[in-house]
């Protein structure tokens, strides 16, 4: 699939063999640039879609905050951290964090701010939009913005979802 090498190890080492339908079809679309909308059964590797594009395109752009991936809860937010973590393994540089609320704000103002500023965040939409409004979120950088699950993130506002124009 054309990823770069620290990738296609990495995947090696996850004991990975063969795409899925879905990433088969998702990844190549992606690294080219074009949006994707993305919707698979759970456990057909969705979120590796996202995953490896992120970390195959910001190799050449390590800039803070160059990647936003907003989930609707912090469980979930952590697991996707961990598929970034576990598909970095060979990409050092690269820095993933997860942002969410029930943390105290001021932590991930401190981590936002420091000397080794995160070039992926994993959030929710809460925090991330609080960060944001006071201005401790810049996101000047954002090249990837990810909504995963974004029917669970429309419906947990209580507005009803249409995705047809009327």
């Amino acid at each position: 699939m054309l990823l770069r090498p620290e990738l296609n190890r990495s995947i090696a080492e996850c004991g990975f063999e063969h795409p899925s339908e879905v990433q088969q079809e998702c990844i190549p679309q992606a690294m080219i640039g074009a949006d994707i909308l993305c919707q698979a059964k759970s456990g057909m590797g969705k979120t590796a879609v996202f995953v490896l594009t992120i970390l195959h395109q910001l190799q050449d752009n390590l800039k803070p905050a160059a990647a936003l991936v907003l989930c609707h809860n912090r469980e979930l937010a952590y697991q996707i951290k961990k598929e970034f973590q576990r598909f970095q393994s060979q990409l050092p540089d690269i820095r993933t964090e997860v942002i969410y609320g029930g943390v105290p704000v001021n932590e991930h103002v401190t981590l936002l701010k420091g000397l080794k500023k995160p070039h992926i965040i994993v959030g929710t939409p809460g925090r991330i939009l609080a960060l944001v409004k006071k201005g401790d979120l810049d996101l000047s950088n954002l090249r990837m913005f990810v909504l995963d699950e974004c029917d669970k993130m429309l419906e947990e506002t209580g507005k009803p979802i249409s995705l047809v124009n009327t």
